[in-house]
Formats: C-alpha cells, sequence, structure tokens
C-alpha cells in the first residue's frame, strides 16, 4: 500500500511540475526583487479602503449554519460624494482561493470597487467560508475538522443568502446587482436556480471569468484530479488548503529563481489561475501576493477535482450512496441546473483562461435562458479581470455602463 502510494504521489508532483512549468511559462526570469513599498501589504480590508480615502464600513455576518463572514462596505465614493442620498446596490464576491481584497488590490483607477463607489453606487464586499476573513464560528474552532467541511456548495446555500438578505435588510433596497468573479460566479449559479426568492433580489448578474463546468479546464485541477481521495487527505490534511510549504519545499526552488517569480511559483492562486505578466502592473504584486491565497477549505477543492473529473456541474460527492444519501436523500450528488436560473447575466471570459477555459464556458452559454450579454477577450487569464491593468476599458466600464441603463 505504501509503494503504491508513494508512486502516485511521484506522480501527481511530476505532472504538477509539468502544469507549472506550463503555466508559468515566459514569466520566467522576467521579474528582479519584490518592491515592498506598497503600505496595504499589511492592511486589512478597512485600511486599504481608508488609504485610498474611501468611506468604508464593516459588519459581520452569520449563517444559518453558524459561520460569521466579514462584509465590507464602501457606501459611496470620493467623486460626487456630496450626495449621500439613497445609492443602487452592488455586489462584488471573489473567486477561489481569494477574498474580497481582489476588487480594491490595485490604484483607485484600476480597482472595480472604487471605480464603481465613484461611479455613484453603494458597494458591498463579500467573503466566502474559509477564506482571512471569515473564519469564524459559532460552533466550531477553525482548529476543528468540522469547522472545514463545506465546499462551493456551502457557500452558494448559506453564505450568499445570508449575505444578500443581511444587504438588503440594511439597505432597505429590494434589488442589487451582483458581479461575480470565477468562484463566485458559480456560486452565484447554484443559488440564483435553487433559491427563486433570492434570486428574485438581484437585478443583473455580471459574470467574469465564469466557471460551472471544468471539464477542459488546463489548470493545476487537471492534475489534482488524478489523486485518490485517501492520498489527497495525506498531502494537504482535512482543513485549511494551504500548500505554500509544499510548493516551496518540491517545487519552487527548481522551478524560479529570482526572489519575486519565486514567490509567484509557490503562490497557490497563481498556480491554479496562471499569469500574466504582460498585463499586470507589477508594482502592485506585493499586495497581490501578500493577501492571496486567503485561503479555503481542503474539501472544496477536492470538489473541484471532483467536477473536473465528471465533467459535470454537481454537488459534493461525499464518497459513498449512504453518506450521499445522508446529505441529498438519493445515493448520488444532485447535478445543478443553469437553465433554471432567470436572472438576466452578462458573461465576460477570456481566450487564454486555464480555469474558466473557453470550452466550458461554450457549453454554458448557450444553457443561460437569459443572456443579456456576452464578450470574450481573447487575450485574457482568469485574473486578468480582477488585476489587469486594461481591466477598465475592457470589462469594468461596460458593467457601470449597463448598470447605469438598469438604474430605477
Amino acid at each position: 500500500m505504501y509503494s503504491n502510494a508513494n508512486s502516485r504521489s511521484k506522480m501527481w508532483l511530476l505532472l504538477t511540475l509539468a502544469s507549472l512549468t506550463s503555466v508559468l511559462g515566459t514569466t520566467h526570469g522576467f521579474f528582479g526583487k519584490v518592491n515592498p513599498g506598497s503600505p496595504e501589504v499589511t492592511m486589512n480590508i478597512s485600511q486599504m479602503i481608508s488609504y485610498w480615502g474611501y468611506p468604508n464600513e464593516k459588519y459581520e455576518v452569520v449563517t444559518e449554519d453558524g459561520y460569521i463572514l466579514e462584509v465590507d462596505r464602501i457606501p459611496y465614493g470620493k467623486i460626487n460624494s456630496g450626495n449621500r442620498g439613497q445609492r443602487p446596490v452592488v455586489f462584488l464576491q471573489h473567486g477561489l482561493l481569494a477574498s474580497a481584497t481582489n476588487w480594491i488590490a490595485n490604484l483607485p483607477n484600476n480597482s472595480l470597487a472604487f471605480i464603481l463607489a465613484d461611479a455613484g453606487y453603494d458597494v458591498w464586499l463579500g467573503n466566502s467560508r474559509g477564506n482571512t476573513w471569515a473564519r469564524k464560528n459559532l460552533y466550531y474552532s477553525p482548529d476543528s475538522v468540522e469547522f472545514w467541511a463545506f465546499s462551493f456548495d456551502e457557500m452558494a446555500k448559506y453564505d450568499l443568502p445570508a449575505t444578500i438578505d443581511f444587504i438588503v435588510n440594511k439597505t432597505g433596497q429590494k434589488q442589487l446587482h451582483y458581479v461575480g468573479h470565477s468562484q463566485g460566479t458559480t456560486i452565484g449559479f447554484i443559488a440564483f436556480s435553487t433559491n427563486p426568492k433570492l434570486a428574485e433580489r438581484i437585478k443583473t448578474f455580471y459574470a467574469l471569468a465564469p466557471v460551472a463546468t471544468v471539464k477542459y479546464t488546463k489548470s493545476l485541477l487537471n492534475k489534482l484530479r488524478f489523486i485518490p481521495s485517501f492520498l489527497f487527505k495525506m498531502i494537504f490534511g482535512d482543513k485549511l488548503f494551504l500548500p505554500h510549504n509544499f510548493f516551496d519545499q518540491f517545487l519552487a526552488t527548481e522551478v524560479c529563481s529570482r526572489e519575486t517569480l519565486n514567490r509567484v511559483c509557490s503562490n497557490a492562486l497563481f498556480i491554479f489561475c496562471g499569469f500574466d505578466s504582460k498585463n499586470f502592473n507589477t508594482s502592485r504584486l506585493d499586495v497581490y501576493l501578500s493577501h492571496n491565497p486567503a485561503g479555503t477549505s481542503v474539501q472544496n477543492i477536492f470538489h473541484w477535482t471532483q467536477a473536473v473529473k465528471s465533467g459535470k456541474f454537481q454537488a459534493y460527492d461525499w464518497g459513498s450512496p449512504a453518506q450521499n444519501m445522508m446529505h441529498y436523500n438519493q445515493p448520488k450528488p444532485p447535478y445543478y441546473n443553469v437553465t433554471a436560473m432567470n436572472v438576466p447575466i452578462a458573461v465576460w471570459n477570456g481566450g487564454n483562461d486555464l480555469l474558466a477555459d473557453p470550452q466550458d464556458v461554450g457549453i454554458l452559454l448557450p444553457k443561460l435562458p437569459n443572456l443579456i450579454y456576452h464578450k470574450e477577450i481573447t487575450f485574457y487569464n482568469h485574473l486578468d479581470f480582477i488585476w489587469a491593468m486594461d481591466a477598465p476599458q475592457e470589462v469594468y466600464n461596460e458593467i457601470v455602463s449597463m448598470m447605469s441603463d438598469n438604474k430605477k
């Protein structure tokens, strides 16, 4: 048994190394040392917002199953800040291994949260359970296995409804705009197709790098699917997915030479999503690296590997018909049907996206019954939608324009 597990582990390491080399590609040797000059490196979300002169509010949302999520608000911008009346609400939901910092990590003229605030919107930033800003629970300690027994299923079932209900109650507005990136779109697809009451609260769903099926993904998830569940838990444990030391020890020293690139190599977010050296503001790299990855559960990552294997969009497989019966009252995990989601949706995807592969997006689009807009940016990868220098021109200005047309 040990010999077999050891050989599989070595096979996986080789596959991962090949994947890393592919992901990093032309970035090797591009960077020198990290510039430690950005003060946001050591700040929390509220401090990052305040640093740029924007107002902010911080709240804690408690989910039905006891998770405590930080939710941050930019109630108005610096432009037209004198008009403090009721503003249309926008909710921004981050992706896999990320946090609300994704929307404020660039300069104000390049960060979607600040752009929307200055355009006259009441901006709210969500955090999914298990990340840096959502690591508390009424019943379980984050040191316990029970705390980490979740995947994107629970984010859609509990986190999103609790957060949106809180925002609606706080603002007194019945509807809001929803912007999701990556896994933020995944939980939107699930929640808005299975919870009609919640779906009624969404004016429009703006989906950046949407992820439903991941059958054709070229990210590291494609390699992780080869690891059987027992070995997956041996390698990563059964709590927080934080493979820094693993990648540092086995891979980074072999693949990366210079200090900055070494940090990119061993950073789980970039390993999963790719890195676009041509379109990033490299002076902000220290901010990206200091706040990412923000963490998730090993179970969530394993759920994604199940999705790669099956090619289907379905709930977490608990490993046996009996276990699935306990959770779903059926022997197999239920499928998620995006055709049941009638929320108006606008989609932007990237032609070079390793995670949200264009083939998977191509499968998704015809299933969306209320698709109002689609744009593929051929040269974009997964993280360009949140950090690219030209994201305002390629994506954000269009979002603001569409929201403006939809004001009531």
